[in-house]
């Protein structure tokens, strides 16, 4: 009894783009990890290290799809589609953001990737979409910004409220409605922090008279 021999290198990988083609990303997945694991040496490989991050992507494994990219550069990082590799990393942190009043953390990476694809790459086809996307999360930092100054102001903490929208006008110039917000903001915010300095000031201060009061 003879078993029979194992796919080749090149077989995996044709099995896998027609599992892609497909759409049967679990399938495409399985075909690209069997060659990486038989076959860490062959010319195929690379290919396959790639194209299983673009399996993960286009099944909406964003976490997966990141991890995967990220291991990609750093095994091949003078790979001709490089500047392709950093664009998915910062658009596979983009798209686990989930909202402006959550830790922004996914934000700020995917804008450090999109940065480095704009200054390092900038003749890459990919480049233009990188400053679009990038724009994108400057917009959502911008939006976060605020909605921590608004909570502040809610919650009566002008100094604090001041400070953020000030941090907004000065740091994101690009969104002039939000400027405009955060200036009028801004302005009622350091009004509301004197007002009530100058009230707590004068409490204190006739707090301390009925005092002297009370004892004589």
């Amino acid at each position: 009894f003879m078993r029979p021999p194992d796919d080749t290198a090149l077989e995996l990988l044709q099995a896998g783009d027609t599992a892609m083609q497909e759409k049967d990303y679990d399938e495409a997945i399985s075909y690209y990890t069997k060659l990486m694991d038989r076959y860490p040496f062959s010319p195929y490989t690379a290919q396959a290290e790639l194209r299983l991050a673009d399996a993960y992507f286009q099944d909406m494994r964003y976490a997966a799809a990141e991890n995967a990219y990220k291991e990609f550069e750093s095994l091949h990082p003078g790979h001709e589609d490089i500047a392709y590799v950093l664009f998915r990393i910062g658009l596979s942190n983009y798209k686990q953001f989930k909202s402006i009043d959550l830790p922004q953390d996914n934000v700020t990476e995917a804008l450090q990737y999109f940065n480095r694809v704009s200054e390092a790459y900038p003749q890459a086809t990919i480049a233009d979409k990188a400053a679009e996307y990038a724009r994108k999360c400057r917009r959502f930092q911008a939006e976060h910004e605020i909605f921590v100054a608004d909570f502040y102001w809610r919650t009566e903490r002008y100094l604090s409220a001041w400070k953020r929208y000030s941090y907004v006008l000065q740091e994101f110039p690009m969104f002039e409605d939000i400027q405009e917000y955060a200036r009028t903001r801004s302005s009622l915010a350091y009004i509301m922090y004197q007002r009530k300095a100058a009230e707590e000031k004068r409490v204190s201060q006739q707090g301390s008279w009925k005092q002297l009061f009370d004892w004589l």
